[in-house]
């Protein structure tokens, strides 16, 4: 069980920081790109 959510737990990490990286350049429609994709596999994972 532990196995099965690994990768999507390490993609959703991923995507975070991914959106933190362009909070500095004020660049919002990245990390809004960002966040949303760490929700939408958040939705579908868990």
């Amino acid at each position: 069980m532990f196995t099965a959510k690994l990768f999507p737990t390490i993609l959703i990490i991923l995507d975070v920081l991914a959106a933190v990286m362009y909070v500095p350049s004020g660049d919002w429609r990245h990390v809004v790109y960002w966040l949303a994709a760490a929700i939408l596999t958040f939705t579908v994972t868990y």
